[in-house]
């Protein structure tokens, strides 16, 4: 795993040592995502720097920029291509030799022959950038499911492209102009949705798309899409055997590694089937590590130590307890923009933990999304379904006025109510987006205020939710919301999460769940095996009903959940304190502070209504303070 930066050079920018200096304060802007060596490339139309974490193939051949053999391509790449040694066996089959034993060069020799349609032959995770020295064109590719990050810059006649954000910055060009619809986003959804960032003129490669450019006419194009329009007619018993054995190449293909490597292990049967898996592949105990919280409501330790016992792992554990506040600030600053998944906490500290004793890790990520694993989807899937026998004109029409009327009292019962009514109120994609949306328009109208009420006011952000779900070539309910996160929150938020954590500790983490094939085969398992009944991820545990018993395939999921509330009103409160109580600062730019004071007084009276959007607050102003500079 590694970092990548770089930008092209105009007739209108200063001189090469100049250059010099911005790339290497690019690469040192993001030297934990590569820590083990680092190298530029400047010639008179392009700079790139890179920084390695090493994996496969240790000496000093794998140092990137690297050239190809005939000396007419550049690459810096971020990422792990796991079929590289199947595709290199088959390019010496054809006459081609190597000089070293890396994916990197593998990937040179394809685009060398394939040109962009390489991206098809690859099974990976990647960012990469690759300068054609003789068109002088940069070509930038992101993997299909956007596990590994990739920005760029655009505006002026000058380009630049990075990893994370911070390496943009130190080229002077690249300017930092909020942009208030992606606030807007933010704070709708937590995270801001590919292909916005908080600036203006910085952007998101999305997942499964390329791009060229000579720094004057840029092209960009999609080279993956996940179908869900051709369901499967096979019988349950060939779906699971079909699912597991895929799943087990997976695991396999990611255990190749020239470094030590463990596995995050949470108890819960996503994690635990990995870990199963991995099990099966290795003579020695698979290093796995786990996170707990000081309260007992949160915490699942107890479920990965049974996994840890049943596969004979080298089991090691830490509990959250007293580190969070002090550690908020600096490690929400990974993210670059504001960021409020309070789930980002435990997975630092597990990725933290995992360092001390391994460089790659292997995950569980992508099930949920992959089998419908998550609360949401059952709730979200029974409530269409009641929509469907309700007349159109009486759930828009009466439906409004019945929710509003339950919201005048204030219980829990009657707060179902309001829910229930207004979203069985909204067709299935407005409706999906408000089961995403973690701060209400209603709060949203009450305290926005200034240029971003003016700014965003015809904006809505569940314009974004409404394109993917119409996307999907599916007229499955259930398929078209799976599509829709597949598109936004796995890769906007989960994926995010875990690439900013677990680089911010210079660890790898790889997710066997994410494999393309995997996630093409899930795509076309029907719905009804996904949610079968109330059992969510059916087929995932029917799958593994071979390796895990009931009681870790059949509970109550609990996923990465944190004690929020319990924080905000216990040791994050003195940070909350001086948040609120501020008129100064990026909050106080946007919100109507006195009204926020409001909503934190409630949640200091035990009322959690709020939560989430004072949370979402909370984050927003620690990056602004980080950020606003």
């Amino acid at each position: 795993m590694c970092g990548l930066a770089g930008f092209l050079r105009t007739a209108s920018t200063p001189e090469r040592d100049a250059h010099q200096r911005w790339l290497e304060n690019m690469g040192q802007a993001i030297i934990h995502r590569g820590p083990d060596a680092g190298s530029t490339w400047l010639d008179d139309s392009v700079g790139m720097v890179h920084r390695r974490l090493s994996i496969i193939d240790l000496s000093d051949a794998g140092t990137q920029p690297m050239v190809s053999a005939s000396e007419r391509y550049v690459i810096a790449y971020n990422g792990e291509i796991y079929n590289f040694q199947e595709l290199r066996d088959d390019l010496i089959s054809q006459g081609h030799s190597f000089r070293t034993r890396t994916d990197t060069e593998v990937l040179l020799a394809l685009y060398e022959i394939h040109g962009p349609e390489c991206l098809q032959l690859l099974n990976g995770m990647f960012a990469l950038a690759i300068w054609d020295r003789s068109a002088r064109k940069l070509f930038l590719a992101r993997d299909r499911l956007g596990k590994k990050p990739l920005y760029f810059y655009e505006a002026n006649g000058q380009f630049a492209f990075a990893s994370e954000l911070k390496a943009l910055t130190p080229a002077p060009f690249v300017k930092k102009e909020l942009r208030h619809d992606a606030i807007k986003d933010f704070f709708a959804y937590q995270y801001i949705p590919d292909p916005k960032t908080i600036y203006k003129n910085v952007h998101k490669l999305a997942p499964g798309h390329w791009l060229t450019t000579d720094g004057t006419h840029t092209h960009q194009e999609q080279y993956w899409d996940v179908s869900f329009g051709s369901p499967s007619s096979a019988s349950l018993d060939e779906l699971e055997d079909g699912l597991y054995n895929l799943i087990d190449d997976a695991v396999r293909l990611r255990m190749v590694s020239d470094v030590p490597l463990g596995a995050f292990l949470s108890g819960g049967i996503d994690s635990s089937a990995v870990v199963g898996l991995m099990a099966g592949h290795t003579n020695k105990p698979v290093t796995t590590c786990a996170i707990g919280f000081d309260s007992k409501r949160f915490d699942e330790v107890h479920w990965a130590k049974t996994v840890a016992e049943q596969f004979k792992t080298d089991h090691h554990e830490f509990t959250v307890k007293d580190n969070v506040a002090e550690s908020l600030g600096s490690i929400a600053h990974f993210f670059d923009e504001p960021f409020a998944d309070p789930s980002f906490i435990p997975t630092y500290f597990v990725s933290q933990l995992a360092r001390q004793k391994v460089t790659v890790a292997l995950a569980g990520d992508g099930g949920d999304e992959n089998f419908a694993g998550y609360s949401k989807y059952y709730t979200d899937q029974v409530e269409n379904r009641l929509r469907g026998f309700i007349p159109t004109a009486l759930r828009q029409n009466l439906f409004p006025g019945l929710a509003q009327l339950a919201g005048l009292i204030n219980t829990g019962p009657t707060r179902k109510a309001k829910s229930l009514l207004g979203t069985l109120a909204l067709e299935p994609d407005e409706a999906f987006f408000i089961t995403n949306s973690f701060f209400r328009r209603d709060v949203w109208n009450d305290l926005v205020t200034g240029e971003l009420k003016q700014e965003t006011r015809d904006y809505d952000p569940a314009d974004i939710t409404r394109a993917h779900y119409k996307n999907a070539d599916t007229d499955d309910h259930l398929s078209s919301i799976l599509y829709t996160d597949i598109k936004t929150y796995l890769p906007g938020d989960i994926l995010v999460k875990v690439d900013r954590m677990s680089m911010a500790n210079s660890l790898e983490t790889r997710a066997p769940l994410l494999d393309y094939r995997v996630v093409e085969y899930a795509a076309q398992i029907p719905a009804a095996l996904k949610i079968h009944g109330k059992e969510k991820k059916f087929i995932l545990k029917k799958a593994f009903e071979r390796m895990l018993p009931d009681d870790i395939l059949y509970r109550k999921k609990m996923g990465f959940s944190v004690p929020l509330a319990e924080w905000l009103r216990g040791e994050i409160r003195p940070l909350a304190d001086g948040i609120f109580h501020s008129n100064q600062g990026g909050l106080a730019d946007l919100f109507n502070m006195t009204k926020v004071r409001d909503l934190w007084r409630l949640h200091l009276n035990g009322d959690n209504r709020y939560t989430q959007e004072l949370w979402s607050m909370i984050v927003f102003e620690l990056w602004w303070r980080a950020y606003s500079v």
